[in-house]
């Protein structure tokens, strides 16, 4: 069969349905092809949906363990796998039904098979199908990244996949990597009672973050039992001879040995390009693999887009879908305007959680603008002191002169949720001394922001 479409989603995930269900805004003429095993995308599927499940729950377990802290007697609080692992599913199975629902509700046709290019319209079906869009949006996500690490080719590994969906307790396992992705797990399979030795190439965990709350993040995993390695040169993995398995690696100077029962390969994820066959369409890569893209996702050829992970640059579920609308409008000559990343936000799910709205320090320096920070101190707050909540602290930036809102960032408990009252004003360019209007009741978490706040107001 052969078929001709307005415009063509190949990927129905986050990023490829928000542009579909935009573009039907403009068009009757719309098809999504997306020929994974389960429909409803990474984020749903094996991403940020059962990973926030498994590490709430592994938050609340670690709760209950600290209860004599809080005048509380539970004499034991342990994890119960199998019953973990079937409310992960019923969780997640909820999102996914409702997601494959708008995919199959009948409003644009779906194709369930893998696509590649055969032209710079055209794409063909791995069911024989051929079909034909004025414009298309490549959504087709990310995939595991697999270094070239000796000895990683011939030893069990696991990724993020197999973590996800355990249903018993490792006793021990190597995690290879300090990202998001990593550390996330790492503290999750650490909570839950597997020993975890987790080794990071770089001196920092990370790297999305500043180092001040990386070296709290860290501080934290070494308190809570994690045997975390930075600065590291990693040499080989390999089999032991009882089935387990080794890395060995250079720190410090010295030849490092670590064993155990399984290896987590955390080593990040590289966007889902494999058998697209772009070349055909004139399609360009970066040298980070991402499909090129000016800021209206448009590739270089002009009548194909990119968004989500494939596009970059950062592989975050709202931006997929900011990008996968604006691709959307852009397509049929609507006004859009492309993603602000000044006020980008960004959030990192371990505990204590890292959250970061606006540039960074670095970027303000680059772009030489004059701005003043200030900070404060959760273990000197009290409402965090009431909570045991004592690691990290928020950060506030602002424009020297104007006193406008650069930047702020929290690392702390609910980092993720506090943030987001910074993030309203970054985005609408409030000054600090308009923050300050605010009524920040006492006592909350939230309050902590209006101290750095004054101290910054005072500076500018």
């Amino acid at each position: 069969m052969s078929k001709e479409y307005d415009f063509i989603v190949i990927g129905g995930g986050s990023g490829g349905y928000a542009a579909a269900r935009t573009a039907l805004e403009y068009t009757n003429s719309v098809a999504v092809v997306d020929g994974s095993k389960e429909l409803g995308g990474l984020c749903i599927l094996r991403g940020c949906m059962p990973s926030k499940t498994l590490i709430y729950s592994a938050e609340v377990l670690h709760h209950a363990q600290m209860a004599d802290k809080f005048g509380l007697n539970i004499p034991e609080a342990t994890v119960d796998m199998k019953r973990l692992h079937e409310r992960k599913l019923k969780t997640i199975g909820e999102f996914a039904e409702y997601r494959q629902e708008q995919l199959t509700d009948g409003r644009f046709d779906l194709y369930r098979a893998k696509a590649s290019f055969t032209g710079p319209n055209q794409i063909a079906l791995d069911n024989g199908d051929t079909l034909t869009g004025k414009k298309i949006l490549v959504a087709t996500g990310s995939v595991v990244s697999y270094p070239p690490i000796k000895g990683l080719d011939s030893v069990p590994v696991w990724t993020s996949d197999e973590i996800l969906n355990l249903d018993e307790v490792p006793k021990s396992i190597i995690v290879l990597g300090g990202g998001i992705v990593a550390s996330e797990l790492a503290q999750f399979l650490s909570r839950i009672g597997t020993k975890v030795i987790q080794i990071q190439r770089s001196p920092h965990i990370l790297k999305e973050a500043s180092p001040q709350a990386a070296t709290i993040v860290e501080q934290a995993f070494r308190d809570g039992g994690i045997d975390l390695i930075t600065d590291t040169k990693l040499d080989r993995v390999e089999k032991t001879q009882d089935g387990r398995v080794r890395a060995v690696f250079q720190h410090q100077g010295q030849e490092v040995i670590k064993e155990a029962d399984h290896l987590f390969n955390a080593l990040g994820r590289k966007p889902n390009t494999n058998g697209l066959n772009l070349e055909a369409a004139g399609i360009e890569l970066k040298k980070s693999g991402h499909i090129a893209a000016n800021e209206f996702q448009q590739s270089v050829n002009p009548n194909v887009y990119a968004a989500g992970d494939v596009a970059g640059p950062h592989e975050i579920v709202h931006i997929a879908i900011m990008q996968g609308e604006i691709a959307a409008k852009h397509a049929f000559g609507q006004k859009t305007e492309p993603v602000d990343y000044d006020s980008l936000l960004g959030v990192i799910f371990t505990d204590p959680q890292v959250a970061h709205v606006g540039l960074t320090e670095t970027q303000m320096k680059d772009r030489g603008i004059d701005f003043v920070a200030a900070d404060y101190p959760f273990d000197d707050h009290g409402k965090s002191i009431l909570m045991e909540a004592k690691y990290g602290y928020v950060k506030v930036y602002a424009e020297k002169g104007t006193g406008r809102l650069l930047a702020a960032e929290c690392v702390g408990r609910d980092a993720s949720e506090l943030i987001h009252s910074m993030a309203v004003g970054v985005t609408l360019g409030a000054r600090v001394q308009d923050m300050l209007k605010v009524h920040w009741y006492h006592p909350t978490l939230s309050e902590i922001w209006s101290y750095p706040l004054e101290e910054a107001a005072e500076a500018v």
